[in-house]
């Protein structure tokens, strides 16, 4: 995933920043209260509009997800600022539709590589849906710790979904890296999304993946 370096440059920095869980989070998912008033001192008036994703929501309805919406909807560029500013950031208000564009664009790329492994069970649940999902950039995952220790640069953060399975609750870690970029490029990103192995199935899923490959 490409994209313009200084807008993912700044959106980087706020997921470094996004691994604790502050007092006005909901625990469930670590999301905040998205208010779309503007902050003190903000120097230009920005969208309060939120896009709907092509991700379905689970029966999980967090309160900043907008009422009878079969997706989840993201934040707006003003519920962005906003979450950039209560983490001690000072973001630049000309950069966040940018910002939001790219946090919306590595969410729909990462709900696509979950599908690829979903594939693997459409007989007997063709919809799965996203039932929570939580920010752990302060926590390693086992294959990024093992990466690392290999000497390979550690990523720069890592989320958690939890995805329904027709009823099964199915972990997914998502560890995201900087990709390799030259001078005047698009700075790049790697997903790397997989199942969590914590139970049978998904480390049978892992297995198989690593043998035969994923479904077309």
């Amino acid at each position: 995933v490409a994209h313009n370096s200084g807008s993912a440059n700044a959106m980087i920095e706020m997921s470094k920043g996004a691994g604790g869980c502050t007092s006005d989070n909901n625990p469930s998912n670590q999301m905040p209260s998205l208010s779309q008033m503007p902050s003190p001192g903000q120097r230009m008036p920005l969208p309060t509009h939120r896009v709907e994703s092509t991700i379905p929501k689970g029966d999980f309805k967090p309160s900043h997800q907008l009422e009878g919406k079969a997706n989840w909807t993201y934040p707006s560029p003003q519920q962005f600022y906003n979450a950039m500013k209560r983490k001690g950031y000072n973001p630049k208000e000309q950069d966040m539709q940018s910002v939001v564009a790219i946090h919306n664009t590595v969410n729909e790329r990462t709900w696509q590589k979950v599908m690829e492994w979903e594939k693997l069970h459409l007989d007997k649940c063709p919809n799965p849906r996203l039932e929570k999902f939580s920010g752990r950039a302060n926590d390693l995952s086992l294959k990024a710790r093992i990466n690392t220790w290999m000497g390979y640069r550690p990523p720069f953060d890592r989320h958690d979904w939890v995805v329904d399975r027709c009823g099964t609750k199915v972990r997914y870690v998502i560890d995201f890296y900087t990709g390799s970029s030259m001078t005047g490029m698009p700075l790049s990103m790697h997903l790397d999304v997989r199942p969590a192995a914590d139970s049978f199935s998904a480390v049978w899923d892992r297995v198989r993946v690593g043998i035969f490959g994923k479904p077309s």
